[in-house]
């Protein structure tokens, strides 16, 4: 099972960062305390779009990925599930954010769980995950989880209730938001152990060749 995240933080060290590595231990971890798979089968792999920027503006121009760019890509499509975090610029994703995406193919994350994150320096720009996020990975065909995580500075310093006073801070975010992803994930056809047994709601799909039988039966 493999989980990928794309961080589009600029700065080294950078919040966006930090919040997709907390978001990828705590879906692993659910992923591993629930049973779906051993420790050594859940892949976490980080695609941090600050070094790849440069390879990124290249594809753009000439069509043709670099190297680690066409790794990076290719390990987006063969994902289980995916964390995508990119900071606020200007009331939206970032434009390195977005290029990145506008690389993927279309049909790449098709059926893909996404987990939507984001970081800013004002809880105003939370918006920015429905109105801007959603919008782009509906359009390339991913389910994306019910939970998306916005972090504002003040609440890196906050480990109880969220500043309205509601039992809803950061850790209780990134927690929910995670178990949702993982359930995805877990539940995906294909997934092994991890949906053995249990019914995902999708109907098995018989053989053309088999439905030809039964009506010459």
């Amino acid at each position: 099972m493999k989980l990928v995240v794309v961080s589009a933080g600029l700065s080294s060290p950078s919040s966006t960062r930090l919040l997709a590595d907390r978001l990828a231990a705590s879906a692993a971890g659910r992923l591993r305390r629930a049973g779906a798979t051993a420790e050594a089968e859940v892949e976490v792999e980080v695609v941090e779009l600050r070094d790849l920027a440069l390879d990124i503006a290249k594809h753009l121009v000439t069509g043709f990925p670099p190297p680690a760019l066409g790794a990076a890509l290719g390990a987006v499509a063969d994902a289980d599930g995916l964390i995508a975090v990119t900071p606020v610029f200007n009331a939206s994703y970032s434009g390195l954010f977005k290029s990145f995406f506008d690389l993927v193919d279309p049909d790449a994350l098709t059926g893909t769980p996404v987990l939507l994150a984001a970081t800013g320096g004002t809880a105003r720009h939370s918006l920015v995950l429905d109105h801007a996020l959603r919008p782009l990975f509906a359009h390339l065909r991913a389910p994306t989880v019910p939970t998306a995580v916005y972090a504002a500075s003040e609440d890196w310093g906050s480990r109880g209730p969220g500043a309205d006073g509601h039992a809803d801070g950061l850790a209780a975010r990134i927690d929910r938001a995670a178990g949702e992803l993982a359930g995805l994930m877990a539940a995906r056809p294909g997934m092994g152990t991890a949906g053995a047994g249990r019914d995902n709601g999708i109907p098995d799909v018989v053989p053309f060749e088999q439905q030809l039988a039964r009506l010459g039966g």
